[in-house]
């Protein structure tokens, strides 16, 4: 099945000489859940704004279920919906006529009953009569989601959508976007919250200084660069770890009743045997013992500090 979203050689470069975006190739399935991580400034916004209509390229093509967004402009936005990070609605409008001109905008006929679902699905249905302007934060970003959504579209950018917002609404929409999902939308994310990504992606991409530096499945991501931290919980406190156990990177935790081991669990020899074993030698007794995972917080922080920013 061809992806619902191809970019190919895409670049940009500002009349400043700034270079937003570098070389970016990128599939996007359709029906997926595609988090796009990066640290402020490293192009995920004039990437969605290109994919958008909102920015022109420097080069590179990108479609839309097989629609250039140059050449087929129209075809090709009406199928996307983007809410953005910054809030910007008609202020004296009620929410119902935005959501309902929203639609329009696209050229798809009026249609109530889609819209009173939409708004109900996002409890808005009791504000549906009221001015934007006079909306909580959180209402109005529930009207920006109805906006995205009103047209219908196959493909949906949600920018920073969590930014402000308070727990219900984040839970409720993050159950909506899973249920999008399951009707067929694809969704494209962009976060600072990392465990959204890592409880809501089924693949994460990587951007740093314009270039796409990795684009993995999230479990194989962290399965490959995920390290484990063992924690040895001891019997009796350490002042110091002993000099026999230098061979091991080992830090001394809780006053010293803890010692913690990381390991990259993919290796063949993890070290963690030859440890137990050298520790019973010395007489040291383990009281129990716990693994953990590296977080995609911790594989994304290492990821920006150690890899360069090249296109794959």
């Amino acid at each position: 099945m061809a992806p619902i979203l191809r970019i190919a050689g895409l670049s940009k470069t500002y009349s400043s000489g700034l270079q937003a975006l570098k070389a970016i190739d990128l599939h996007i399935h359709k029906g997926e859940i595609f988090a796009l991580l990066g640290p402020n400034g490293a192009g995920k916004t004039t990437l969605i704004g290109i994919i958008c209509g909102m920015v022109v390229p420097s080069a590179g093509t990108v479609h839309v279920a097989g629609h250039d967004i140059v050449r087929d402009y129209r075809r090709a936005r009406s199928m996307v919906g983007l809410v953005p990070q910054e809030l910007s609605t008609f202020a004296f409008e009620t929410v119902w006529a935005t959501v309902c001109f929203s639609r329009g905008l696209f050229g798809r006929a009026p249609n109530p009953h889609f819209v009173e679902k939409l708004l109900r699905d996002l409890a808005l249905w009791d504000k549906r009569s009221e001015r934007i302007m006079t909306l909580s934060g959180g209402m109005k970003r529930r009207v920006m989601i109805a906006k995205a959504l009103a047209h219908e579209p196959q493909l949906l950018f949600l920018d920073e959508p969590s930014a402000g917002v308070d727990v219900e609404l984040r839970r409720d929409m993050w159950a909506m976007v899973r249920g999008l999902r399951d009707s067929g939308v694809t969704i494209i994310l962009t976060t600072h919250y990392l465990q959204e990504a890592e409880d809501m992606a089924d693949r994460i991409g990587v951007i740093n200084k314009g270039a796409l530096i990795v684009v993995e499945d999230k479990a194989t991501l962290i399965r490959k660069m995920g390290k484990k931290q063992l924690t040895l919980h001891l019997r009796q406190p350490m002042a110091a770890i002993p000099e026999q156990l230098g061979a091991w990177p080992l830090s001394l935790r809780e006053q010293g009743r803890e010692l913690e081991y990381r390991f990259d669990s993919t290796e063949e020899d993890t070290g963690v045997p030859a440890l137990l074993q050298r520790m019973g030698e010395l007489g040291i007794t383990i009281e129990d013992l716990s693994t953990q995972q590296s977080s995609l917080e911790e594989i994304f922080v290492n990821l920006i500090r150690e890899r360069p920013a090249t296109p794959q």
